[in-house]
């Protein structure tokens, strides 16, 4: 099939081209990175000013490596964020649209799960300072079941929802209307 032909899956609504999808996926990709980043951005700030407070120094020794490894992995996570943006700029007019829309899907999902980590550990890091270890491990294990939470029971529900439409099971939301 030829790039300017019009393709279509069934009943999606949309008459584009592969390279008018793949330029879509793109832009939607990049949002999804921006949302990203700004959090990881955030995070990444705030553990880096860490060091220059007074009680800094009254940090354990588990307080210190969790530390310096949640700074390593709010770098990496930053880093990765940032990979499709080179990949972009180093590709740029090769035609590799689709590799690069496939490559950011891969790197996003990469990017949400270390950042669902580096929250966690932010969680344990500061619960266990302001208030103590074990209050620092039930916090950090409640964000963490959370985020399982959403990556698993999220996806399943809205999967099951399509599917009920699709089927033409009438949506919860429709008796209230």
């Amino acid at each position: 099939m030829a790039d300017n032909e019009v393709t279509t899956t069934p009943d999606d609504g949309r008459h584009e081209t592969p390279n008018e999808r793949y330029d879509r996926n793109w832009n939607e990709l990049m949002q999804e990175f921006r949302v990203l980043q700004t959090g990881t951005q955030i995070m990444a700030g705030f553990l880096l000013t860490l060091p220059f407070q007074q009680r800094f120094t009254e940090l354990g020794p588990f307080d210190h490596v969790l530390y310096l490894c949640l700074v390593i992995f709010a770098v990496l996570v930053t880093l990765f964020a940032l990979a499709p943006v080179l990949l972009h700029r180093l590709l740029f007019q090769e035609h590799a649209k689709a590799q690069l829309v496939h490559a950011a899907s891969v790197i996003l999902i990469v990017c949400l799960v270390a950042a669902s980590l580096l929250f966690v550990g932010i969680v344990l890091f500061v619960f266990d300072f302001v208030v103590s270890p074990t209050a620092g491990l039930w916090a950090g294990g409640g964000v963490a079941a959370l985020a399982v939470l959403l990556w698993t029971v999220g996806p399943r529900w809205l999967r099951r929802a399509r599917d009920r439409a699709a089927l033409g099971y009438p949506s919860a939301n429709s008796s209230k209307r």
